[in-house]
């Protein structure tokens, strides 16, 4: 805004320089000089003076006009303003069925650690509906089992993922020496519901070697497959960054490879729109997650 086009504004809507004067707490003679500036600056007159009463000039309108639509915009700038230093310490995170149970737990973690005091909040979803929610600044990031390609998108990488076969301890093919992909044929399994990322995988693979599971059933719960995989003494496929030693040996499970299932790899990756508009914690999780999955991280051990 151009010097004294504030005070202007304030004079044309209190009628009177005296008036004016007396709201902003300033001599009418000072207040007299910063409109006759104000007139020598753009090279106008602003009002027609009449004795003691002014009347706008043409110009003096549109001028006016300008004073307040420069007073809304900087009224505006300074709300954002606050509303960013008012979210420093929160953000919203839109993750998807599969990040939510097996990525976004250790990444809070990890940022609470250091960050105690931040307000962490998650909507979960599709991943189309995740990117939708990160393009509309409905959530300050995306958490994706997938790369996503979109132009007004930022995805980062942050690592590989593939899916793995589980057994229940007692299993008939715990100690089996190898196990082949053509075995899985009719073998009782619960898997992941349909329309699921990983379940998409699964099925495409099953395709492309015409093998089909006896599925038993289909949750959508990490949680409860590896629950339900012992109770009723069936296998099951998982992506391998949820199955960790201490969750396999907490349900008596066992991990197998199968060369084949490397064909289901995913790429878990954040999603988020310009850095720019990023508050200071959002930028901290990015910052923290890209570390711990880096090559020198502690992620995925």
């Amino acid at each position: 805004m151009l010097p004294n086009m504030d005070v202007f504004a304030d004079v044309v809507e209190h009628g009177s320089l005296n008036r004016a004067a007396q709201a902003l707490n300033i001599s009418q003679p000072a207040l007299s000089r910063k409109i006759a500036q104000l007139e020598e600056e753009l090279g106008i007159l602003l009002f027609d003076r009449k004795g003691k009463k002014l009347e706008l000039t043409r110009l003096g309108q549109i001028a006016y006009e300008y004073a307040v639509e420069m007073r809304e915009m900087e009224r505006k700038l300074l709300q954002r303003i606050a509303e960013h230093h008012s979210s420093f310490k929160s953000i919203t995170i839109g993750a998807s069925l599969t990040t939510l149970q097996s990525t976004l737990p250790d990444l809070i973690a990890l940022y609470t650690r250091d960050f105690p005091e931040t307000d962490i909040k998650a909507i979960t979803g599709k991943t189309h509906e995740i990117v939708s929610l990160v393009k509309e600044n409905k959530v300050d990031l995306g958490l994706v089992a997938s790369k996503i390609d979109n132009p007004d998108l930022t995805c980062i990488p942050l690592f590989d993922d593939h899916l793995c076969l589980v057994l229940p301890a007692n299993h008939r093919w715990v100690d089996k020496p190898g196990i082949e992909i053509g075995e899985l044929r009719e073998l009782p399994m619960i898997l992941f519901s349909k329309g699921t990322w990983y379940r998409i995988l699964m099925d495409e693979l099953f395709h492309r070697y015409t093998v089909y599971p006896d599925v038993k059933m289909e949750i959508d719960s990490f949680e409860a497959i590896l629950r339900l995989v012992s109770t009723c003494n069936v296998a099951t496929l998982l992506p391998k960054s949820y199955l960790r030693p201490s969750v396999l040996d907490n349900n008596g499970l066992v991990l197998r490879n199968i060369p084949e299932l490397q064909e289901t790899t995913r790429t878990t990756s954040l999603l988020f729109g310009r850095e720019s508009s990023l508050n200071a914690s959002t930028r901290g999780w990015i910052r923290k997650a890209k570390e711990h999955y880096s090559p020198g991280g502690s992620g995925l051990l």
